[in-house]
C-alpha cells in the first residue's frame, strides 16, 4: 500500500508498515492487486504478494463429507483470490472449482512433484489432481466476508487490514464494503478517484471535494449509475457538473457546501433532476439559482449569497433560506408562493421580509406548519393569518408587540411559541387550546402574562425584569420556573397537575402568594415549592395536603411561619435567622433542625413521624409545645430559657426519647429532671454546663441510662458520684464524661476504684486531679456502709495495695487531656485494667513519669507532654505511640520501644531530644515499625 493513498505491489509488507508508521495520518485506499493507482502499467515488473503456505497434515486429508464440500463450494463461489504469477495482467482471477478426493485416492499423489521445482511445478502438479482444501483460508474468508466483520471498519482501517494476507486483502476490497466512497479530508489525486469510481460502480454514496472535479473524474462519475447520495465540498461548480447529474438516475440527495456556482462566467445556475428529493446548497456563492425538480421535498439555501431563487418544485415541503442576506422581500415571496404544499419555512435573518410577504405566503401555503422568522425586524404579524401553524419562532423581532397577539390568537393549532428578545413586547395574552411550549427570554418590557391552554407543559420565562403579573391556566403543566423575576408581585394559577414551582429570587413576592399554594388556591397536586431568597416574605402560612418539600433558604424577612402540611417531609430554613414564631401543626417531617433560628421564641410541633429534633442554639426559646410520639432524639443545647414546665410537657408527649441533650439549659432544675422518669427508654443524657449539684434526680428518673455527660458542672459535689459506686444505681451506665469539672482528687480516685463497670471515662481538664496512680486503689476495707471514708496513701499497708479476687475492670477508653496538674501516671497490673485499649494524656504539660502495665493497650497519646522524662511500658499489644513534642530522652525512648513488639506507628515529631540518628536506631530495634513520623 503506497503512502500516497494507493495500493502498490512494489515492496514487501514490512516496508509498507514502516511507511505507514512514518505517516500515521495518511488515508489508505485500495486498488487492483496487480496495478498501482499511481500509474504503473507493467505488471511483469511487479513483485506479487506471497503468503507462506501453512501445511497442517491433520487438515489436508481426504474430504468426503458434505460439510467439507459445502465449505469448498462456499470458498469457490467468491472467485476472488490473489494469483502469484507475475505474468498475469490482472491480479483478480477466477480459480477452477476444487475437486474432492475420491476414496480410492491418497494424499501421497499430491507430493509426486519435486519440491525444488518451485511454485509453478507444484501448482501444475496440484492442478492435475485436485485443489488442496485449505481450511485456514476458508475460515478467514467466512469470518471476514460472510460474517460482515469488515463492515464495521472505516476505509483507512480497512486498507490497513488488507496488508495482513492475500485473503484479507481480497475481503477488504470487496464492493460490499465500498458502497460509500468518502474522499473528504484525505490526501488523494483526481486520477486515483477516477480509478476507484470505475472499480466500484455499485457505490450508492459519494463524498468528494469540488477541487477534484476535473474532466477524467467527471467521466468516471458517469459509471456510478446506482449513486443515491452525492456531497460536494468547496471548489467551483459549473454547468458541466450540473449536467452530469442526469447520469445518476436514482440520485435522491444532493449536498453542495461552500462552493462557487458559475454558468458561462456568471454566478447563475440551474439544477434539474427528476428523482432528487433532498437538496442543500449551503454557504455557496451565486447570484441566481433556478431549481426544477418535480419530486423535491426539502430545499436548503442557508447562508448562500443569492439574490433570486426561482423554484419549480410542486412537491416541496421544506424550504430554508435563512441568513440569505441578499435575498429581497419579493425574492422570498416568489420562492415560497411557488410551492403550494410548503409546510416548513425558515426565513430567519432575512431582514427584508415584511408583513405583506407573510400574508401572501400564508394565503398561498395554506398547510404551513413551521415558521422561523427570527431576526426579521420588519415583521409584526399584523393581519397575518396562519391557522394551521404548529411551531413559530420569532427571536429578536423588533416589530413584535402587544397587538401581535391578535394574529397569534388565530393560530388554533399552535403548539410551540418562541418570542425571545422581543424588546417591544409589553404583554402576552393567549388562549390557545393546543399550545404546549412557550419561551419568553429577555423580554425586558413585558409586564403581564396571561396564558390559558389545557395542553401547556413548559414555560420558559427568564430575565424579564419588570414582569409583575402572571396568570396561567393549564391542566397539563407540571413544572413552573420563574426565577429572578425581581418585579413579580402577583401569581394566579389554575393548574390541576402542577407538581413543582420554583420562585427563587423573586424579591417582590408578597405574603398573598401563600394563598395560591394552599388548599383552594388552584394547585391541588403541588409537591415541591421553592421560595429561596424571596426577601419580601414576612408571614408564611401554608395549608396543603399534597406539599412534600418546602424551601425558604435565604428568606431573611420571614418572622412568622405556620405550616399545616401533613405530607411535608422536607423543609429548608437556612438563613431564616429572624424567625420568631414557628408552628408545624401537623407535618409529616421525620427530622427538623431549628438551630439556625437564633431568634425563635415560640415553637409548636405536631409531627407523628418525627424521630429527631434539633433546637441547638435557640437561646431565646421560652415556649415549646412538642408533640412527637415517635421522637427518639432531642437536642436542646443552649436553650437557656427552656424551663421545667416545657421539659415536663415534652417528656409527657414524647415518651420514646432515647437521646436527650440539655447542655447549657440553665433554667432546668431538679423538678424538671424528675420528669425524665417518663422516658423509660432514655439511654443518653447530657447535662453539661448546668448548675447540677447532685445526681439523685437523674438516678431516680433514668434507670436505663448508658451515657451520662457532665462536662463543666462546676457545682457538682464530691459526694454526688458515691451512688454510682459498685453499680448500685444506674447499673447499665458505661460512659461517663466529667471533663472540666471541679471534683477533688479523692472523688476521682474513689470513682476509679469503685466503678469497674465503666467502659468510657473522660476526665479532660480536671484541674484538681494531681496524679493518676492506681497502685493505691480502694482495698477490701471499704465497706458498703462506709464508701465515703477517706484514707491517705501513707496509711495503707503493702498488703492492702493488692485486692485479691478483684474483678477485671471494663474500662476501654480513658481520656485525661489537658490535665495540667498531673505529674505521674501509674497503672500497674494489679489495677486489673485488662480491657483498656486507648489512653489519651495529651496536652498534660507537667507529666514527668508514665508507668503502664496494660495487656491490651493499643493506643497511647502523650503528645505535648513536654516534661516527660520516664516512660515505662509493659504493653505487649501496643500498636500506636504518639509522642509529638515530648521532652523524652533518646535512651529512654529506645528502652521503651524494645518492650513493644507489635508497635506499628510512632510519632516523634518536634521532639527536641530525638535526633535523626536515633530514628535509624529505632528502626533497627523495632523492625515491625511501619510508620515513623519525625521532623527529619
Amino acid at each position: 500500500m503506497a503512502l500516497d493513498g494507493s495500493w502498490a505491489l512494489d515492496g514487501s509488507l514490512e516496508e509498507e508498515e514502516q511507511r505507514q508508521e512514518a505517516h500515521p495520518d495518511e488515508v489508505l485506499l485500495p486498488s487492483s492487486p496487480s496495478h498501482a493507482i499511481s500509474g504503473t502499467e507493467n505488471a511483469a515488473d511487479e513483485v506479487p504478494l506471497k503468503r507462506p503456505k501453512l501445511f497442517v497434515p491433520s487438515l489436508e486429508m481426504n474430504c468426503v463429507t458434505s460439510s467439507s464440500s459445502s465449505a469448498m463450494e462456499q470458498y469457490s463461489s467468491t472467485n476472488l483470490e490473489y494469483d502469484s504469477s507475475p505474468n498475469l495482467e490482472h491480479g483478480l482471477t477466477q480459480n477452477p472449482p476444487p475437486r474432492v478426493l475420491q476414496p480410492s485416492e491418497s494424499t501421497e499423489s499430491l507430493n509426486t512433484g519435486d519440491d525444488n521445482e518451485g511454485d509453478h511445478g507444484g501448482r501444475d502438479n496440484i492442478n492435475h489432481h485436485e485443489v488442496k482444501l485449505d481450511l485456514t483460508d476458508d475460515l478467514i474468508h467466512m469470518v471476514c466476508v460472510h460474517m460482515k466483520v469488515f463492515s464495521f471498519l472505516d476505509h483507512k482501517t480497512l486498507c490497513t487490514t488488507g496488508l495482513v494476507c492475500r485473503q484479507w486483502h481480497a475481503a477488504s476490497v470487496h464492493e460490499d464494503f465500498w458502497r460509500c466512497l468518502n474522499f473528504e479530508n484525505c490526501r488523494i489525486t483526481a486520477e486515483q478517484v477516477a480509478k476507484l469510481c470505475r472499480r466500484y460502480t455499485r457505490a450508492v454514496e459519494l463524498h468528494l471535494p469540488g477541487s477534484l472535479l476535473d474532466i477524467p473524474v467527471r467521466e468516471a462519475l458517469r459509471t456510478l449509475r446506482s449513486l443515491e447520495v452525492l456531497t460536494i465540498d468547496r471548489g467551483t461548480l459549473s454547468d458541466a457538473f450540473f449536467s452530469l447529474l442526469a447520469d445518476f438516475p436514482v440520485l435522491n440527495r444532493l449536498i453542495i457546501t461552500e462552493a462557487a456556482l458559475e454558468r458561462g462566467g456568471t454566478q447563475e445556475i440551474h439544477i434539474h433532476h427528476e428523482s432528487l428529493r433532498y437538496l442543500e446548497v449551503v454557504r455557496c456563492r451565486a447570484l441566481r439559482i433556478s431549481v426544477s425538480c418535480s419530486l423535491l421535498e426539502t430545499l436548503s439555501l442557508k447562508r448562500s449569497g443569492i439574490s433570486s431563487a426561482i423554484l419549480s418544485c410542486p412537491l416541496l415541503r421544506e424550504l430554508d433560506v435563512s441568513s440569505c442576506h441578499k435575498l429581497s422581500d419579493p425574492g422570498v415571496r416568489g420562492a415560497a408562493i411557488s410551492c403550494p404544499l410548503l409546510q416548513s419555512l425558515d426565513i430567519s435573518n432575512c431582514s427584508y421580509v415584511s408583513d405583506d410577504t407573510l400574508r401572501e405566503i400564508a394565503a398561498a401555503c395554506t398547510d404551513l406548519r413551521f415558521l422561523d422568522a427570527s431576526y426579521c425586524p420588519n415583521i409584526s404579524l399584523e393581519a397575518v393569518r396562519m391557522p394551521r401553524l404548529v411551531d413559530l419562532r420569532m427571536h429578536n423581532c423588533e416589530g413584535i408587540n402587544a397587538t401581535s397577539m391578535a394574529s397569534l390568537s388565530q393560530c388554533f393549532y399552535l403548539e410551540a411559541l418562541q418570542l425571545d428578545f422581543c424588546w417591544l413586547l409589553t404583554s402576552v395574552t393567549l388562549d390557545l387550546p393546543r399550545l404546549r411550549h412557550i419561551s419568553l427570554v429577555n423580554c425586558r418590557k413585558i409586564v403581564e402574562l396571561n396564558l390559558s391552554s389545557p395542553a401547556l407543559v413548559s414555560i420558559n420565562i427568564t430575565s424579564c425584569p419588570i414582569l409583575s403579573r402572571v396568570d396561567i391556566t393549564s391542566t397539563a403543566l407540571e413544572k413552573l420556573v420563574l426565577q429572578k423575576q425581581k418585579s413579580l408581585t402577583t401569581i394566579t394559577l389554575q393548574c390541576l397537575h402542577l407538581y413543582e414551582v420554583d420562585l427563587t429570587e423573586c424579591e417582590s413576592l408578597t405574603n398573598s402568594i401563600c394563598e395560591v399554594f394552599s388548599e383552594g388556591g388552584g394547585c391541588p397536586m403541588l409537591n415541591t415549592l421553592i421560595l429561596d431568597s424571596c426577601e419580601s416574605l414576612s408571614n408564611v402560612y401554608l395549608n396543603s395536603v399534597s406539599l412534600h418539600m418546602l424551601s425558604l433558604t435565604g428568606c431573611r424577612g420571614v418572622t412568622n411561619l405556620q405550616l399545616a402540611c401533613p405530607s411535608l417531609q422536607k423543609i429548608c430554613l437556612d438563613g431564616c435567622d429572624h424567625l420568631d414564631r414557628a408552628s408545624f401543626s401537623p407535618v409529616g417531617l421525620c427530622s427538623l433542625n431549628l438551630g439556625i433560628c437564633p431568634h425563635l421564641t415560640e415553637l409548636e410541633i405536631i409531627a407523628p413521624q418525627m424521630t429527631s429534633l434539633e433546637l441547638k442554639g435557640c437561646g431565646v426559646l421560652s415556649q415549646a409545645n412538642i408533640d412527637c410520639p415517635q421522637l427518639h432524639s432531642l437536642d436542646a443545647s443552649f436553650c437557656s430559657l427552656l424551663n421545667d414546665d416545657c421539659l415536663a410537657a415534652a417528656t409527657a408527649a414524647c415518651p420514646s426519647i432515647e437521646l436527650l441533650v440539655l447542655m447549657s439549659c440553665t433554667s432546668i432544675g431538679p423538678e424538671g429532671l424528675l420528669a425524665l422518669q417518663r422516658l423509660s427508654n432514655l439511654t443518653l443524657l447530657d447535662l453539661s454546663y448546668t448548675f447540677l449539684t447532685n445526681l439523685q434526680p437523674v438516678i431516680d428518673s433514668c434507670p436505663q441510662l448508658k451515657v451520662l455527660k457532665l462536662q463543666a458542672c462546676k457545682y457538682l459535689e464530691n459526694s454526688a458520684l458515691i451512688p454510682l459506686h459498685r453499680g448500685r444505681t444506674l447499673p447499665k451506665l458505661c460512659e461517663l464524661d466529667l471533663s472540666y469539672g471541679t471534683l477533688s482528687q479523692s472523688a476521682i480516685e474513689e470513682l476509679l476504684a469503685w466503678c469497674p463497670h465503666l467502659t468510657h471515662l473522660s476526665l479532660n481538664g480536671c484541674v484538681n486531679m494531681h496524679d493518676l496512680d492506681w497502685r493505691f486503689q480502694a482495698s477490701n476495707s471499704y465497706s458498703d456502709s462506709e464508701p465515703h471514708r477517706k484514707q491517705n496513701k501513707s496509711d495503707l499497708r503493702d498488703d492492702q495495695i493488692h485486692v485479691e479476687g478483684s474483678p477485671n475492670r471494663s474500662l476501654q477508653h480513658l481520656n485525661c487531656v489537658g490535665c495540667a496538674n498531673i505529674k505521674k501516671v501509674v497503672i500497674p497490673a494489679s489495677a486489673y485494667c485488662m480491657s483498656l485499649s486507648s489512653l489519651n494524656l495529651s496536652l498534660s504539660a507537667n507529666i514527668q513519669e508514665v508507668n503502664l502495665a496494660c495487656l491490651n493497650l493499643a493506643t497511647l497519646n502523650l503528645s505535648n507532654c513536654v516534661a516527660l522524662e520516664i516512660l515505662k511500658l509493659d504493653c505487649p499489644r501496643l500498636t500506636s505511640l504518639l509522642l509529638q513534642a515530648c521532652g523524652i530522652e533518646e535512651q529512654e525512648l529506645e528502652c521503651t520501644i524494645q518492650s513493644c513488639n507489635l508497635l506499628e506507628t510512632l510519632d516523634v515529631r518536634f521532639c527536641p531530644k530525638v535526633s535523626s540518628t536515633s530514628i535509624a536506631k529505632l528502626r533497627l530495634i523495632s523492625p515491625d515499625l511501619k510508620r515513623i513520623f519525625s521532623s527529619f
